[in-house]
């Protein structure tokens, strides 16, 4: 089984309530065998100091670097035949909220699904008539995909190379060199543009049918991450994103059914909802196949909209790394009652990813 690194500390630190959600791993590197058949992995740790960082006394201070201490005991414990590479950051009492805010943003480029803005603003919005999530770094890893500069479909950053999407994205126009991608909230002024260098559509991929609607885009150049531009977490093929859990999605479609679409970023919170449920006979009638994955509510009124197609349907672990749990796929026009989004399984779809990209 992959070494799922995040697993592993958040298992390590549920004993110790000092550190909680302020460790966060990193895989910097595959395992691989090394000399005499030892299997070796680089692992990065890095200790968030909380945002809202109180003035510790030195008690409380010298309490968490033991924590750190006893962590990285034992997290080299569990995984004796790995080289650990611990980057852990101190300082003083004094100097705390200053290491809060520094920390935050060196950590960009080493970790992945790390929001400048924890918050979401979207409780009870939505894309269709919702709200705009137009501050900086509040979705770093969206993409927008255009042709001669308008928006057609959205798409999300997984490397700094690499940009997942909707393969019926490119039922028209498939040659690479005609699209761009976009980051940044806003659609004018983008804060990144690149052009596309290479298409991967799905093999089993054939349109106007909604199976196997996955497709990969390679930049022409590589991005450099911050906290407005950075990738999401992939999911392992194994993990598990149980029903009813909420999730955001993102995009710039149209804010009602074949509506206006906005310059500003929008963004959603959504359920998950059960295959079971969403091939009930009222909703989608047996078409959901294991390759799929439902999420809005059967009330209606919060949806993505034409023009999301393409993007992130994310959420986060218990340490606010944001996952990509599905990609905009189809729906029966927008925020229908008992016509959920419908999007492509991510999960489903990993090993495909690896086998392309090398992720």
């Amino acid at each position: 089984m992959p070494l799922d690194i995040n697993r592993l500390i958040s298992d390590l630190v549920i004993e110790n309530h000092i550190l909680g959600r302020d460790i966060k791993g990193h895989l910097v590197q595959p395992l691989h065998k090394g000399r005499n058949d030892t299997t070796l992995a680089n692992i990065r740790l890095l200790y968030f100091q909380p945002r809202y960082v109180r003035q510790l006394s030195e008690r409380d201070t010298q309490r968490k670097y033991l924590a750190i201490s006893q962590l990285t005991h034992r997290l080299y414990s569990s995984m004796k035949t790995c080289q650990l590479h611990c980057f852990w950051h101190y300082a003083s009492t004094s100097c705390l909220l200053l290491l809060s805010q520094m920390m935050f943003f060196f950590s960009f480029p080493t970790v992945c699904g790390i929001r400048q803005n924890r918050t979401v603003k979207s409780m009870s919005a939505r894309i269709v008539n919702g709200i705009a999530a137009a501050d900086a770094g509040d979705w770093p890893w969206q993409a927008s995909l255009q042709l001669n500069n308008i928006h057609r479909c959205g798409a999300t950053l997984i490397s700094n190379i690499w940009l997942l999407s909707a393969a019926h994205c490119f039922k028209d126009v498939k040659h690479p060199h005609k699209w761009t991608a976009t980051f940044g909230p806003l659609l004018r002024p983008p804060s990144l543009k690149r052009f596309i260098k290479k298409i991967i559509i799905h093999e089993k991929y054939r349109y106007p049918g909604v199976d196997y609607d996955i497709a990969l885009l390679k930049l022409s150049k590589q991005v450099e991450f911050t906290s407005i531009v950075h990738h999401v977490c992939l999911p392992d093929p194994y993990q598990v994103f149980p029903y009813n859990t909420y999730a955001v999605v993102t995009g710039w479609g149209a804010l009602s059914n074949d509506g206006p679409s906005p310059n500003a970023l929008q963004e959603a919170t959504i359920k998950l909802i059960d295959p079971q449920i969403c091939n009930r006979k009222e909703v989608y009638s047996g078409v959901i196949t294991p390759r799929m994955l439902c999420a809005g509510y059967l009330e209606g009124g919060v949806d993505a909209c034409q023009g999301d197609s393409g993007g992130p349907l994310v959420t986060p672990d218990s340490r606010s790394m944001w996952y990509l749990v599905g990609i905009v796929s189809w729906g029966e026009e927008c925020a229908k009652p008992n016509k959920p989004g419908v999007y492509t399984r991510v999960t489903y779809f990993r090993t495909w990813i690896t086998s392309k990209t090398g992720i």
